[in-house]
């Protein structure tokens, strides 16, 4: 479980293939983020829930799976690239964000960004099927980020970025043509899915 607040700007230090599983070293500058880390736990990387395989004082390994390139940007990810870090939320700890899986549901396409005063606006196309889990004024988490959807059109999203969100994130390198990890909110997929069933049962019962 996370909360889509980032702790930690890392990069992607190695990449190997090996089958058709991609192996992953992700760096990460501040020795005392993984301190008290463990093989086998959870790490998001820019909204992807994966699973630590590897430990130094400075980086982390990671595989991805056929299936989570096919539903991430993780496929097209090259060395060099920054990545949002957030590890698993610990029992008590505040929920800042909102409740974040790390479970991706899709890959949006940014179209437009910008300025509107101190914030930054950036409109996202995810796939379609996926709006009908996007409200306004209700969280989303993009690579990652918890953030507040400001506005829904038919088939795209805006969110306005505070500079803070900016300056401390990998939104920073966010621009027209590039891709992001989407996380709609669980709660709405619940909801649809409880709703479905008690259709099919009152189908039944007729």
């Amino acid at each position: 479980m996370f909360t889509g607040l980032i702790e930690r700007l890392a990069h992607i230090e190695t990449i190997e293939e090996r089958g058709e599983a991609r192996h992953f070293t992700i760096a990460v500058a501040d020795a005392d983020y993984l301190r008290d880390a463990q093989i086998g736990e959870s790490i998001a990387v820019s909204g992807v829930c994966l699973t630590a395989t590897e430990l130094t004082p400075t980086s982390f390994k990671v595989s991805a799976v056929e299936e989570t390139l096919r539903r991430t940007s993780l496929g097209a990810r090259k060395v060099g690239d920054a990545v949002n870090l957030e590890r698993a939320l610990p029992v008590g700890a505040r929920l800042g964000g909102h409740i974040v899986q790390g479970h991706v549901d899709g890959v949006a396409d940014i179209i437009a960004t910008r300025d509107e005063g101190e914030g930054w606006w950036v409109t996202f196309q995810p796939p379609f099927g996926l709006m009908r889990y996007i409200v306004e004024k209700g969280s989303i988490c993009l690579d990652g980020v918890s953030l507040t959807v400001a506005n829904v059109a038919y088939n795209k999203f805006s969110v306005a970025l505070i500079p803070h969100t900016r300056e401390v994130t990998a939104a920073r390198s966010w621009q027209s043509g590039a891709r992001v990890n989407v996380e709609v909110d669980i709660v709405a997929k619940y909801v649809e899915r409880l709703t479905q069933w008690a259709t099919v049962a009152r189908g039944e019962k007729e």
